[in-house]
Order: structure tokens, then sequence, then C-alpha cells
């Protein structure tokens, strides 16, 4: 067949030409990704100069941060993990990245898939000034002094989830801390920023978690192309339908509703927002992402310690003689050293929120290492490379308060259970101090005594938010141990 026959026959039948031109739109593409592209001199895995697919499975998967640190040992602390996107394992980027004006470099536009309900939240929207008016609005409720205010809340709630903690184990049971963690993260975060405690440590309570993981499979997606997601997610939801998780988001969606609906006199979270021009349908979905971040992460950090300390008795042991220590004299609250250590250290470790923090560069794009990211590129780092890198800290891995004692600035400035930047947790003080609290409550009464982890090691799926495989952090107490 001569080469005009051939292309007769092309154009003859139209999709074979459809086919013929997508092969070297896709061909000229590929080589362009690899070979042309601003990016192709950032070292990386082959497939990713040309495709995000493989990226997208680890994401869907749930290894993407291990997958992406592996890489960083191959190829060093700037690797091209996608086409335009750039993962960073160093921390001096933070502060070209995180601390510069929320104008020059945004959030990524994946991050609007944390919209609840339609609604553009604090966390998720990209645009500076839409955020804007509404933090202000609530900027007040996370002050110092307006923790401080509430101090006597948390008290009562961490009281509340020790003796739920010590009823639990004096079944000598396994007790799923996870659960309870969340249960008072949620009944704090409420009763201090709503006015009206949720009741998540209630027994007569449907399970908060079951709402909160739901929230967490969201990040399976946060990745991958809009379309997909939300086919994935309606087909996840009709064949693989979960009863638990829907009566507990209908729960959490009726106290919200019945809230707003009289939160204007108690001037919490929800009147501030509908008092600045914020609808009710948005105040409540606003709402409803405050209730799943401040229960989420502060459990998840909860849940982690308690399981450290009974992995690592002799820490806990070194904890009780300090509480003993400071119940005597009568010291402040926040003030015992170890336990400071300690709680850094859990968190360090914890996960909530392990994957990258993804950010698109603009203007005349920015440089790192000997490397320009032109405009529109997506670059990020991410508490799993930055908290278990082995220059920054030592034996990663391993659970050493004793590390902070003497903490170098690197720590300090890699140290990012919050985030980074502007866009930083808006709650971390009350976070924090929740966490302070719980701590405190559980290393007083003892709690921990005699218990030891069901498993060896807390597996979870890194997504967005990392979701704990099996859904539970358990602990138990042998009958010897059994608490009274």
């Amino acid at each position: 067949m001569t080469d005009t026959s051939l292309l007769e026959t092309i154009i003859s039948y139209p999709w074979i030409l459809s086919i013929v031109i997508l092969f070297v739109i896709s061909a000229t593409l590929t080589i362009y990704r690899t070979f042309s592209h601003p990016l192709a001199p950032i070292p990386g895995p082959f497939l990713a100069k040309f495709s995000s697919a493989w990226l997208h499975y680890h994401t869907y998967k749930g290894d993407e941060c291990s997958t992406i640190r592996r890489l960083h040992a191959l190829y060093g602390p700037v690797i091209r993990i996608a086409p335009n996107e750039i993962d960073i394992a160093d921390g001096k980027a933070i502060a070209e990245i995180y601390h510069t004006k929320a104008s020059d470099i945004l959030k990524a536009a994946h991050y609007r898939k944390f919209d609840v309900d339609g609604h553009a939240t604090i966390f998720s929207t990209i645009e500076s000034e839409h955020r804007l008016v509404r933090f202000k609005a609530v900027a007040s409720l996370f002050a110092t002094a307006s923790i401080n205010e509430s101090r006597h809340v948390i008290k009562e709630c961490a009281s509340k989830f020790v003796s739920r903690l010590r009823a639990d184990a004096s079944c000598s049971r396994e007790v799923d801390i996870l659960n309870l963690a969340r249960s008072f993260a949620c009944d704090v975060t409420t009763a201090c920023l709503f006015r009206d405690r949720y009741g998540a440590l209630d027994e007569t309570r449907v399970p908060v978690s079951a709402f909160v993981d739901s929230f967490v499979t969201i990040g399976r997606f946060f990745y991958l192309p809009s379309g997909f997601s939300v086919v994935m997610d309606w087909l996840s939801m009709v064949v693989f339908p979960d009863k638990m998780a829907k009566s507990s988001v209908q729960a959490v969606d009726s106290y919200l509703g019945r809230l707003v609906g009289y939160d204007v006199k108690k001037g919490g979270y929800p009147a501030r927002l509908m008092e600045a021009g914020i609808s009710v349908d948005e105040a409540k979905a606003q709402s409803k992402d405050l209730v799943f971040a401040g229960t989420y992460s502060t459990g998840m950090t909860i849940a982690t310690l308690c399981w450290l300390l009974a992995r690592n008795p002799e820490k806990y042991a070194i904890l009780r003689r300090e509480s003993l220590q400071h119940q005597s004299t009568g010291a402040n609250v926040n003030s015992p050293p170890y336990l400071r250590a300690t709680i850094k250290e859990g968190m360090r470790l914890s996960m909530a929120s392990p994957t990258r923090l993804t950010r698109t560069v603009s203007g005349s794009g920015m440089n790192f290492r000997g490397h320009h990211l032109p405009a529109g590129t997506n670059v990020g780092l991410g508490a799993f490379q930055l908290h278990l890198n082995p220059d920054v800290f030592p034996d990663p891995e391993q659970f050493l308060p004793e590390r902070w004692e003497q903490a170098t600035p690197e720590m300090q400035r890699d140290w990012v259970p919050f985030g980074m930047g502007s866009r930083a947790c808006i709650a971390r003080g009350l976070a924090t101090t929740s966490v302070f609290e719980a701590m405190q409550q559980i290393i007083a009464a003892d709690v921990l005594n005699g218990a030891q982890p069901v498993k060896n090691k807390i597996e979870i799926k890194e997504w967005y938010n990392s979701k704990v495989i099996d859904g539970q952090i358990s602990l138990t107490w042998p009958k010897e141990g059994k608490l009274i």
C-alpha cells in the first residue's frame, strides 16, 4: 500500500483518524513533558514525567507518603512526582512556600474537594478574600483569652473522658481509645466554640467516630481528577453503604440544624458567621467542617499518645513521677517539662495529616536548591517527610520525648502538626490545650497503669487525613493490671 492510499484510508475512516490524532497528541505531549518541560531537569520516577496515573494509584491505595519517602531516598530532597507537581522534603522550603503573601502562592485547586455541602469552607477555600471574611468573624473564639475562659469546660470534658476510660478499662476488655478520644475532642470543640456540648461522651449517642471516618475517606480522592472523584465517591456510597456512618452524619446534622436556630443568643461559632452576613446553610456547613476538624486531629493525637505510652511503660513511669511531684507542689497545669516533650513527640508521630500541603506557584515562579519552579507548578511539603527526616530527627520512628529537651532550630522548624504559614490550623491553641488537659488527667488518674496495645503498630491509610486501618486504636488491661 502506497503512502497516498494509506492516507486516503485513514481519512475515509473517522475512527482511525481519531486514533491517529490522539496518538500524535499523546506522543507529542509525552516527549514535551519528558524532555522539554521546565520541570524536566528535576529527578523523579520515569512515569511521573508524563503521567499522574501512578501517583493517583498510590494516593487511592493509601501508601502515597511511604512511596514518596522512598523516592526521596533515591533522588534527593526535591523530586518530580507528576508532570506538574513537585514534592520537597527539606524544611528550608517552608518559608518559601508557606510564609509568602497569600496572593503570591495559593492553595492548590484540589482543596475544593473538601467543600462541605456545596460551600467552600475556611479550610477548603482558595480565595483569600473569601476566607478572610469568615476568619475575621470567628477569630476571637480561638484567641488565648477565649480558650482560658473555657478552660473549666475543657477540664470537665477531660474528667468525663477519664471516667469513661477507667470504667471501660475496669471491665478488662479491649478499649478503643481512638473512639473515646474523638468523643472527648468533639465535646470540647462544641462546648467551647458552639456553647453547646454535643454529648459524644454520653453512651447513648451514636459514635461520632463514624461521622469522622466518613469525612476522612474523602481524602483518598484528594488528588484525583474531580470527575473521577465524584463518580467513585458516589459508587462507594451506593455499592458499599455504611449504615453507622449514615446514622452518625445524620446525628451531627440534626445537632447543627438545631444549633443554628438558637445560637444567635449564645454568640458561638455559627452566630458569629451569620452576623457577618453568612447564610444559615453555609454557617451550618462551616460548623460541620469544624466539628470534623476539631474531633479528628485532637482525637488522633490523644489516642496515639495513649498507645505510645502503653507501648513504652518506662516513659509513662517518668510522667507519673512528674505528675505526682507537680500535684504535691500545685504547679501550673502546662508546666511539666516531660509532659510537654511527650506531647510534642506524640504530635510528631501521630500523623493526623501526613500528606503534602500543596500550593500553586504564581507570578515569576520560585527557585529552590537550584531548581526553578514556574508559575502554575504545584509544590508542597508534608508532615510525613518532615517528621520522619533522620537528618533532623535521628531515629525518627522511635518515640523519644527526650529529644525535645535540647531541640535544634531545625526540629522546631520542621515540626508541623498544625500545618504551616497563614493557612495553618485556626484551632491549634484549643487543640493543644485540650491534649494537655486530657493527658494531664489521664496520667494523674494513673488510668494507663497496666495497659497494653492490642497491635504492635498503628497502621494507617496515608490519605490527606490518615485513616487508621480497621478504624480502631485499642488497648487492653490484663486481669492482673485491671483497674478498680
